[in-house]
This record gives structure tokens, sequence and C-alpha cells, in this order.
């Protein structure tokens, strides 16, 4: 899949939801590798703040980052739509700290979007393709978050805030193309409370019936009636049969729990990559995902740090072993690659099996038994063997000879009963039969050693 960004600017105006200001706000198309930024315009120097886990201060009524002093408020909205929509690289600009609220949910920035249009960009999309199950817990509220492999993006959320007006509810998006129809109108809510208090306080002053549900989870008195009809500019409120305050029908019976999944696709959309992945939330809530967000952008880093590649070691190999030995000059023992998985003019991907029968292992450290770090520098090389004989019609009458070694590192012990993926990449076009490669060798999804290559073919016969 390739990148995307949208075909042109495109403007939204509208009121923050806390602050109560007019706010406008411009979706601007942005270059490969971007991301996700906002923009403050309404600020000296016109600061930008990457959407990244990292720059979350606080999750009270939204998720909010700051950098260097400059904030944005509720940031959640508009990044589940850039994701739901499945664009790459946006830039937002903003002229104050908070995006519009709209009508709670993302559907206006879907829209804008569509508006706009999507375009693809040159480069390649960086997807991280979740292996392991990664889990995030908070204690204190019992809310908990896991990702498992899965073969595309998927979520589940479950809520259950202890109230009879709201009860359990579940809501699941299946596929990212579903956020549009499933997901991207589902408004955001709160219970009678939590809004009198926010009321109180001065905190919600761009908030009405149109843009937020509220449940209705103790009885109202009349001054509290009085005070919210104020509060909203309507001149008469009820509650409804289903308990919450009317002048709102609700989209879906799970309206609820469908933003709450809204909110967990734009608060992960924080670890600055996409997912291929199903994420199981139970009780999210803004700390949660944003705890959990940096936590998996942590895991992430590292996995991108170590190249880490992800390949199917059951599918049939591209050659088999005795394909590599029509092109190596190398035979057993010494033949240290089994299967080759991918090749191309630029790369090579080779896959060996280290077993307890290597005869290596008689010797080298045998209460312990450990690759050494020689031969694993070896399979490499052999692997990219097969790299630069591939550019000649009669591999079978060269030999390949090393010429430089640089920058060998050992990170992990390579013990029997591991399965070693070798990748070589050619850090300079083959020329004159010399190859100067780069390679890595993974074992259990770790790197475990990593070389700078060269080496030269030579003809031996067939002149």
């Amino acid at each position: 899949m390739k990148q995307r960004t949208i075909a042109k600017e495109i403007i939204l105006k509208g009121v923050g939801l806390h602050t109560g200001e007019n706010v406008t706000m411009k979706f601007v198309p942005a270059p490969e590798n971007h991301g996700y930024a906002f923009k403050r315009v309404d600020l000296e120097g016109e600061p930008i703040i990457e959407a990244d886990a990292n720059y979350v201060i606080n999750t009270q009524r939204g998720t909010n980052l700051e950098k260097n002093g400059v904030k944005i408020q509720t940031s959640e909205h508009v990044l589940a739509a850039l994701v739901g929509m499945d664009v790459d690289n946006v830039l937002i600009e903003l002229d104050a700290p908070e995006p519009p609220i709209m009508d709670g949910s993302s559907k206006f920035f879907v829209e804008a979007i569509e508006k706009a249009g999507i375009v693809a960009q040159e480069q390649d999309r960086d997807e991280y393709i979740v292996k392991d199950v990664i889990s995030y817990r908070d204690e204190a509220t019992g809310s908990e978050i896991t990702i498992i492999p899965s073969d595309e993006y998927q979520v589940t959320t479950m809520v259950d805030f202890g109230t009879k007006v709201l009860g359990t509810q579940n809501a699941t998006l299946e596929k990212i193309a579903d956020f549009k129809s499933e997901i991207s109108n589902a408004r955001t809510f709160s219970f009678l409370h939590e809004l009198e208090m926010l009321l109180e306080h001065g905190l919600i002053k761009g908030g009405d019936l149109n843009n937020a549900i509220v449940y209705v989870d103790k009885e109202i008195s009349e001054p509290t009636m009085k005070r919210l009809e104020k509060a909203f500019n309507k001149k008469k409120l009820s509650v409804k049969p289903n308990g919450i305050l009317d002048n709102l029908t609700l989209h879906q019976p799970n309206e609820a729990a469908r933003h709450k999944l809204l909110d967990v696709i734009g608060d992960l959309a924080l670890t600055g990559t996409r997912i291929r992945g199903k994420v199981i939330a139970n009780k999210p809530g803004h700390y949660v995902n944003t705890q959990f967000a940096k936590k998996l952008a942590k895991i992430i880093k590292i996995d991108r740090r170590n190249k880490v590649p992800s390949y199917d070691l059951n599918q049939t190999p591209l050659m088999d072993v005795n394909q590599i030995m029509d092109m190596l000059p190398h035979r057993p023992p010494f033949l240290l690659v089994d299967k080759i998985l991918e090749l191309s003019e630029t790369h090579v991907v080779g896959v060996k099996n280290v077993t307890m029968n290597e005869p290596f292992f008689v010797g080298h450290f045998p209460g312990a038994p450990v690759m050494p770090g020689v031969l694993q520098v070896e399979a490499m090389a052999q692997t990219g063997g097969i790299l630069v004989l591939s550019t000649v019609p009669d591999p079978e009458n060269y030999l390949t000879f090393f010429m430089k070694i640089d920058n060998v590192k050992f990170k992990r012990q390579v013990v029997p009963g591991d399965t070693l993926i070798f990748k070589c990449d050619l850090i300079s076009p083959i020329r004159r039969g010399i190859c100067h490669m780069q390679a890595y060798a993974y074992a259990n999804g770790k790197l475990v050693s990593e070389a700078e290559l060269m080496a030269q073919i030579v003809k031996t016969k067939g002149e």
C-alpha cells in the first residue's frame, strides 16, 4: 500500500467543546512520512505539535497534547477521522487550542476529507504487523486494552459504567473501510452528574444538545433542570424513556460503545504508524488508550530499530536446498542456507534451521551449544552469494570470495532449535561482480547479528 494524503486544502468552522471559542480548522496536504500534526496558526511562529503519544499531558475530558508549552485539546475525533479515511499524511491548522466539536462525532471531518479528495503518494506505507499479544491494564479502574495478531486492523470495545441507564454495550469494527458508515457519526456522551460538575466549573462552554448525548443517571430536581435549560439555551428539556435528555435521537442503540471505539482509533493514532492487529478494549477511556499507545509506540520503535522483518515460513520457498546447491558451490556440512524466500535485483531473504546435528556443536561449547558468530556471518554471506550469482547466466561456473567485512555486531545467542532468517540488501549496485551489501540475521523475532559485507564473484571454469 502506498501512503496517502488529501488532494487539496479544506476548511471547517465551529466551536471548541470545552473552550467555547470559535475555531477555524484547515486540513492541509502533507508530504510522505509526515504523519499527522497540528499547527497553531494563532500563535507566534505557528508552532507544530506532532500527533505523538509522548506529548499527551492529560486525558481529562479528551486527549490533550502539549509541546514546548503549546497545547492542543480533544485531538481524538479529528485523528480518528484521518485513520478511518485511510489517510497517512495531513497537517491540521488551527487558530485556537481545540478543534471544533461539530456534532460530537467524526462525521463532519470524514465528509471534509472526502470532499478534499484522497491521493496516493510514491512511498510505501509503513505498517506495524502485530506478531505477539500486547496488553495494558489500569488496575485502578479495571480498564484494559489488548492487541492480538490479525489480518487487518480491527477494534472491539466493551463498555460498562455500572449504571442502569446505559448498561453494558459492545461495538466492533471489522475493517477500517467501514469506519465512515459504522462509527464516524457516533457522538460523544456524558452522564448528568458529570455535566453538572463541568457546568459548575465552566468547563463545557461549547456544548449543546446537538453535540453530546446526556445520560440521566439520577433524578433531576427542578432547579437543576432550569440550569440545564439555561446552559443549553433551550426553553424546555425533559428526559426521554430511554434515559437521555430530549432534543436528540440516538443513531444506534449502542452509540456510546461506538463512540468509545472511535476514541480508541483516534488515541491509537498517536502511535504514529498504521497497525495491523485486532484491538480488544474493555472499558476504554482516554487514559488507558493513551498509556497503551505509549507502550505500543515504544515496542514499534524497538522493532524498527532492529529492522525485524515478518515472513511466512510455511510458504513455498522461492528456492529449496537443491536449487541452492545448483547455484552455490558449498556443500554440507558447510552449506548454511536451507531455502530462499525472496530474491530481487537489490535484496535476498534466506532461511536456516539450526539443529543439534550441526557438526560445530560437537566442539563449540559442548555443554552450552551456541552457533559460532563467524558461521552466522558466513551464512549471511552465502545468502548474499545467491543475490550476486543470480546476476550471471551460469552461476555454477563462479565462486564467491569475501573482500571485506565491516561493522559486525552480535546481539543475541543462536542456539539449536532457532530458525535464522537472513536479509541482505545492496548498499550499491553490483559492478564487475563486486557485491556490497548490508546483512542482518534474525531469530525469534529479534535481531541476532548484522554485518556489512563485500564479496566478489570469480569465474573458475567454462571459459
